[in-house]
């Protein structure tokens, strides 16, 4: 499934992540991730990112995370909000 409509979930708080979701053009998956714990827990971030977009069979977006320390349902949460509004 591609996203057709930019859609966006979260807030800028602590320990929360804003995400934001766009069509791609190029029909890949396409994550821009920022976080205050990138060094830390970069890698999961990332996992749970690309395990959240399989589960709803994303198979092309834009994917731009902004994490504040979100843990990993939380994140999953806000990715799931975003695609629900994208198809709407």
């Amino acid at each position: 499934m591609e996203i057709k409509k930019a859609a966006q979930a979260g807030t800028y708080e602590s320990n929360d992540v804003y995400v934001q979701l766009f069509e791609n053009p190029n029909h890949t998956i396409d994550i821009q991730l920022t976080s205050v714990v990138i060094k830390q827990f970069g890698e999961q971030i990332h996992q749970v990112i690309q395990k959240t977009l399989k589960q709803f069979d994303i198979t092309s977006c834009i994917i731009v995370v902004e994490d504040k320390g979100a843990l990993d349902h939380v994140l999953a949460a806000r990715i799931e909000s975003a695609i629900l509004r994208s198809l709407s």
